[in-house]
This record gives structure tokens, sequence and C-alpha cells, in this order.
């Protein structure tokens, strides 16, 4: 079940944005929910003040009082992890979007064609992201860490430190243990002493992966090219 919003401030807007978004999820076999909003004031209230949770959503960039990109600031440290959609008449909007982690944008005059893909691919991430957790199991606790919310394992000493949104945990393991373990696509080794969350990873520059939390990581030297190309495969094969 994937929780959908819509914030524009035109009625036929919303209307349009909604049919597309049911029509698209029916046609994946994907279960939803969908909110609307014509006042931007709405849904940062249900957001910031109720806790409302959504996975998605497509936010209109140029509304009156407050733009889609002040929007999207406020709400990301009450749901980092939702995907958003812009739509916008205003190509220029697109590398503020890339800058401020936006899924995909959509421009009004290609809105037909180009939204059923950004909303079937952001619903194929959302439950790609879904479900899964490590286990760390000792004597004397249990602890449970959704993939989706791991940034990257580190080395440390004899032990395995995982940095996740939840803090760091250690685990008795090898990193090559862990990665075994972990048997998924989107953890990818980018160093001897690093293995990292492709879903988190923002862009590979001067020889350092920068990720979604601010932090950057050594990529080796020797395998920069295979990294890239590690990466590009994923997204290739799921988005």
């Amino acid at each position: 079940m994937i929780r959908v919003a819509i914030c524009d401030d035109e009625d036929q807007a919303v209307a349009l944005h909604r049919a597309i978004i049911q029509s698209t999820l029916k046609s994946c076999g994907i279960g939803f929910e969908i909110s609307t909003y014509t006042h931007s004031d709405n849904l940062l209230f249900d957001i910031v003040e109720d806790g409302f949770f959504y996975d998605l959503l497509l936010l209109d960039i140029e509304m009156p009082k407050v733009t889609g990109m002040e929007i999207a600031e406020k709400i990301k440290p009450y749901l980092p992890n939702i995907k958003i959609i812009f739509i916008t008449s205003h190509i220029e909007y697109a590398i503020d979007a890339y800058e401020l982690s936006i899924f995909r944008y959509v421009p009004k005059s290609e809105l037909g064609k180009r939204l059923p893909v950004a909303i079937a691919d952001a619903a194929r991430l959302i439950a790609l992201e879904a479900g899964r957790e490590y286990t760390i199991q000792t004597n004397s606790r249990m602890e449970k860490i959704p993939y989706k919310e791991i940034f990257y394992i580190r080395r440390d000493g004899k032990n395995a430190s995982i940095l996740s949104s939840l803090g760091v945990s250690k685990v008795r393991r090898s990193l090559q243990q862990v990665y075994d373990e972990l048997n998924t696509p989107e953890f990818i080794f980018i160093d001897r002493g690093y293995i990292v969350n492709i879903i988190q990873i923002m862009k590979i520059s001067d020889g350092m992966a920068v990720l979604k939390n601010g932090e950057q990581l050594p990529v080796s030297r020797s395998h920069v090219q295979e990294v890239k190309q590690q990466i590009n495969k994923f997204w290739g094969a799921h988005i």
C-alpha cells in the first residue's frame, strides 16, 4: 500500500493528477491511498503538526504563498524518505529539484507522457525499499535495522559499524560477512573498508561518494569506474 498526496492550488489539476495516479498504480497492481490538497498550509499542518505519513508527493512548484520548493524543504525533516515529484511549467527549476534530492521533475507540457512513468518508477523504488531489515542478534539483544535506513557499513576493527538514520550499530562480523548477509544488489563495496547503500548515494565526484545525509566516503581509485557501472546497472534494472 502506497500513501500518496497531491498538492496543487487548481482543482482541475488535482483531479487530473489523481486520475493519472489511479490509472498508473492500478496497472502496476499496487494498492494506494490518495489525499488531495489545494492549500499548501493544510498539507504542511497535516505532516508537521499531525504527523501524517506519505510515501509519495506530487507537488506543484508555482503556488501562491508558499512555493513547492519551500514546501519540500519544510517537510523533508519530517518525511526524509518521501519521494517528491515536482510538476511545473518552468524548466529552470530542474536544477534546484536535483539539489533538493527530488525524485523526478515533470514539465506540465509533457504531463500525459512523463507523469505515469515517474509514478511507476517511484512506486517501484518505494516497494524496493520497504520491508527488509538487517537483524543483529546476540545473547543480550536483538536489533532490526531497515535496509532503507542504512547509509553505509564500515570496518571497525573486528566489528562492522552500521551507520543509519537510527544511529550507529556494531556487529561482530567482517564486512564481507555483513555483505553476504545483506544479500541484495543495492549494497556495494566502494572501498575495502566501506559498503554503501546505492539508494543513499547522491553522486560520485572527485573520488568520493556523496550521500544524502551529507557525508562523503572515499571510493577506491582502482574501482571508481566499476562502482559507477554498478550504480548505473542497479538503477537501470529498478527504475
